[in-house]
């Protein structure tokens, strides 16, 4: 397996500010061996994870939102909380997790469009 985003972002992150993977994991409160499981998608990154290198490297916002989308992006899991989610909306996630292991990505590309444009016309 190769780097997540949050992996790859990590990695350049640490090639600007003259780093090896050792020196992040020490100062991430955390082994070498689990950032590297972190980076290659084998391990969620840790929530307190973002807060530690927005500060750490002095991030703008432009770059904390990169940072973001790259911790979401490699994620293993998500949680979907269907509480307060009506009959169809039940029926969608509960169809689209059953759904998902086999689906090819022109399938899921058609999915993002209709959710996209479900954003732009709210």
């Amino acid at each position: 397996m190769g780097y997540t985003s949050f992996g790859e972002y990590v990695r350049i992150l640490r090639i600007k500010n003259h780093q090896v993977m050792g020196d992040m994991a020490k100062q991430l409160g955390t082994s070498t061996p689990f950032l590297s499981a972190v980076e290659n998608g084998k391990k969620n990154v840790p929530a307190e994870w973002v807060q530690k290198i927005v500060r750490l490297y002095g991030l703008n916002e432009e770059e904390t939102k990169d940072l973001t989308k790259a911790v979401e992006e490699s994620k293993l899991q998500y949680k979907i909380i269907l509480g307060n989610a009506g009959v169809n909306q039940r029926r969608a996630a509960i169809q689209f997790a059953r759904s998902f292991e086999e689906m090819d990505d022109e399938t899921a590309l058609k999915i993002m469009a209709i959710l996209e444009k479900k954003e732009e016309l709210n």
